[in-house]
């Protein structure tokens, strides 16, 4: 696969589950090689001991090699938890360079003030990726700020669309994004859960209450996508009056099941946004 990204070098800043998904999404699609990767974390060895045999990437959690790493990365992917953006920004604010494109995937975490507290006008791009990234069934949002050029905003989609499919929008509403596919789902998790036990509970065994839940959910989603109708129309199609499924959405209304969606997906944003801005003020 031609891409932009096959011959860039990445370095990747903490090694959890999300930069281990796009990475491999990047290898396991030949968008890239692995000696042009480079994943480093603060102390878990074993992990990227597991990481450099499963991908063949280069690895280190050593400072010299790391600062060495960043130094000679075209990209660098922040990946840390937030509660380690303040010492790590700190490492990095003197190895980062205007030539050099910073992809974030820290939730809440503005450009802006990216930009203060790495005192840098390099280019940046400010994502939320899902967990389902690791599947390569991502969905991610993605902004950027006003000195990414192209060829920049290029790499940094490449990036994602090895994990799955990507939304570029206006920088203010990646808080809601992260409402949406970000939190999303866990949401879907916690519907299948409730699913699985009410089957379970009504008579099933827990092997068919899982796998009629899992082949339900998966087949709802395959129509929305491949028959590109509204939800709204194909749950009409399957509601007849006075039926079944009809008595159980009146259950849910019942229960204030939209309203509760809504609820969950603006409170997730609303904390997303809080969790940025109490970053910014413990390293300001």
């Amino acid at each position: 696969m031609t891409s932009s990204l096959t011959q860039v070098r990445i370095a990747f800043v903490g090694a959890g589950s999300m930069a281990e998904a796009i990475f491999r999404g990047l290898i396991e699609r030949g968008i890239t090689k692995p000696d042009y990767l480079y994943v480093m974390n603060r102390s878990n060895q074993t992990n990227l001991d597991r990481i450099h045999g499963q991908y063949g990437v280069q690895v280190t959690n050593d400072p010299a090699t790391k600062e060495a790493f960043i130094q000679q990365a075209d990209v660098v992917v922040l990946c840390m938890k937030p509660k380690d953006v303040e010492t790590s920004f700190q490492d990095l604010k003197p190895l980062l360079s205007e030539r050099q494109l910073l992809v974030s995937v820290i939730a809440g975490l503005s450009i802006a003030k990216m930009e203060r507290l790495l005192d840098t006008q390099m280019p940046i791009a400010r994502t939320m990726p899902n967990t389902s990234s690791n599947i390569g069934l991502g969905a991610t949002g993605i902004s950027f700020s006003s000195t990414v050029n192209e060829a920049n905003r290029q790499l940094a989609v490449d990036m994602f669309e090895a994990v799955g499919i990507v939304s570029v929008v206006e920088e203010s509403k990646l808080d809601i994004v992260t409402g949406v596919s970000g939190s999303g789902p866990a949401y879907v998790y916690y519907f299948m859960e409730a699913m699985m036990k009410a089957a379970f509970d009504g008579g099933l065994t827990e092997e068919d209450a899982r796998k009629l839940t899992v082949q339900t959910v998966l087949g709802a989603a395959h129509m929305v996508q491949q028959t590109g109708e509204n939800p709204a129309e194909l749950r009409r199609k399957v509601t007849s009056p006075n039926g079944s499924t009809q008595a159980a959405i009146e259950a849910l209304d019942g229960h204030q099941f939209s309203e509760g969606i809504a609820s969950a997906v603006f409170r997730s944003a609303q904390r997303a946004k809080e969790m940025g801005e109490q970053i910014a003020v413990k390293t300001l």
